[in-house]
């Protein structure tokens, strides 16, 4: 993490406030403003209760992570078995049991919600961000603006579970958002807002996604505001900005790594890198919720096999001739359905492997735990 980005970052002490900002009187306990849930408190036994105590993940690095509980943030190694594969190792907005006595791990939680992708070049996925209530899918009015790109963010976000919204920051560069609200046309019920990521009174109609005891996430590409959308609903700058070149509206990475920031009385916020690979895989329900208008169509085609391209009777291709459905969505679709079969099955393969190897090496122990025995 860059030294910018620390000296940003609110500072957490044990026995500081548990979110590391002030937070007015309530009746919420601090692991409830960090987004404790029945969810979470049901899976623990009495031992548990006991024996430790909840921390949730703020911030991720290579050999240590940053968690947050009653008693304000500490540091704790993740080295071992406890956290082996790539699934096992915790990931921003987990919750973990710590020991009270070591202050060790004991074991991770089961989440409500998990964000993951493909990683780029590998066979295997990369965690992105665990037990999120709500989703920003950030975008700009300018070149960035990209509606496949938005429905790929959405196929993930829809797969998980969560709350959505598009925001489109730029809106006071731009005087014309006709065209960005007529792309928009097929997805009428994703809420839609446009903002100056400068301007906090802009940003005060999406203060109702981060409220006290909720996480948020944003997502998007570099370079479309999302740290400056973070800073306004923080209240402070919490995370570094950066410009955007004027001849493509590509933007540098502002931010190095996913953490969690705590919003002046409200909930918690995820900033993350701008991923210009979003690779998708098991997000077949995500995918069918996202183009729900197809699969509606489709069921009144003539033939149940139908591919939607020249077939007679399908009604896909009767929508889109009829100006009821745009080609670029079904095109979309196809493109995305074929990258998701490709990596489930990728990953079904790299899963089938692991297994393999796993089998083969506790064959090789134990033939020569027997030898070791005869001798």
């Amino acid at each position: 993490m860059s030294k910018s980005l620390i000296s940003r970052r609110p500072t957490f002490r044990r026995g500081a406030s548990a979110v590391g900002v002030k937070t007015p009187a309530s009746s919420e306990s601090p692991l409830q403003r960090l987004g404790w849930k029945p969810f979470f408190q049901q899976q623990l036994s009495l031992d548990e209760l006991n024996d430790c105590e909840p921390v949730k993940v703020m911030a991720v690095h290579r050999s240590q992570i940053d968690v947050c509980g009653e008693h304000g943030e500490e540091a704790v190694l993740v080295s071992g078995a406890l956290f082996e594969g790539a699934a096992e190792r915790p990931t921003v907005g987990d919750w973990l049991l710590l020991a009270r006595d070591s202050r060790k791990p004991v074991r991770r939680l089961e989440r409500s919600s998990l964000f993951k992708r493909m990683a780029p070049g590998a066979k295997q996925v990369q965690l992105i961000a665990a037990n999120v209530d709500n989703v920003l899918i950030v975008s700009s009015c300018n070149h960035d603006f990209n509606l496949s790109r938005v429905e790929r963010y959405l196929a993930l976000v829809k797969e998980a579970g969560c709350r959505a919204c598009l925001v489109l920051t730029k809106a006071d560069l731009e005087a014309n958002h006709a065209p960005f609200r007529e792309a928009l046309r097929g997805h009428g019920d994703l809420p839609v807002v446009l903002v100056n990521a400068l301007d906090a009174e802009s940003v005060t109609p999406l203060r109702e996604y981060c409220r006290s005891g909720e996480t948020l996430a944003l997502l998007g590409s570099s370079g479309v505001g999302k740290s400056t959308l973070l800073n306004s609903l923080a209240g402070t700058e919490v995370a570094a900005t950066g410009g955007i070149r004027e001849d493509d509206s590509k933007g540098r990475h502002t931010t190095r790594h996913r953490a969690l920031y705590p919003i002046v009385d409200g909930g918690l916020v995820l900033d993350s890198p701008g991923m210009r690979e979003l690779a998708l895989a098991d997000v077949h329900e995500g995918l069918q919720a996202t183009f729900a208008d197809i699969s509606a169509l489709a069921e009144k085609c003539r033939f149940a096999d139908c591919a939607h391209e020249s077939e007679p009777g399908c009604a896909v291709q009767r929508a889109i001739e009829e100006g009821e459905l745009d080609a670029r969505r079904l095109h979309n679709w196809r493109k995305l359905e074929r990258e998701v079969a490709r990596n489930s099955k990728t990953l079904a393969e790299s899963r089938a492997a692991d297994r393999s190897l796993s089998q083969l090496y506790r064959s090789v122990q134990n033939h020569a735990r027997a030898n070791k025995n005869r001798t």
